[in-house]
């Protein structure tokens, strides 16, 4: 996709109700089609890569959880996990851990934030350095 639609997409400014209704019907399909679309996705891989396709499916869909966390919390996740002048949260293309790992960097996560790092390097070493998309800039 080039710069400019991503630019007209984002700053595209819906009426809020235009906004609630595609809100709400987007849910309501999430709900009545995901459990349908993951059964057949986990068969899917099953059948056609031999399991070892199983780890790279898991991994799409958290990345994909993980965007769309990055966007529902991220006056939350800007409050408690960054300092005013860090990069800040809520980039639909970006995961919370390469925000965190961004201002682990720049030395602006919050005492909240380095907790929260620590947890996932703990899991995973290095996880929100390795996690860092230098593609993707604030959405501000």
């Amino acid at each position: 996709m080039d710069t400019a639609h991503e630019d007209s997409q984002t700053q595209r400014k819906a009426n809020i109700f235009t906004g609630l209704l595609l809100f709400l019907i987007s849910i309501i399909l999430f709900i009545t089609t995901t459990p349908i679309g993951f059964i057949y996705g986990f068969f899917h891989r099953i059948f056609t890569g031999f399991l070892k396709g199983l780890g790279g499916y898991f991994l799409e869909i958290a990345v994909s959880i993980d965007q769309l966390g990055n966007v529902i919390m991220q006056h939350l996740l800007n409050l408690l996990w960054i300092k005013k002048d860090g990069y800040t949260f809520g980039n639909r293309d970006e995961t919370i851990s390469s925000v965190l790992g961004k201002n682990q960097v720049d030395g602006t996560l919050s005492g909240f934030g380095k907790l929260i790092v620590k947890i996932l390097d703990a899991i995973d070493p290095n996880h929100v350095l390795d996690s860092i998309d230098y593609n993707i800039e604030s959405k501000n």
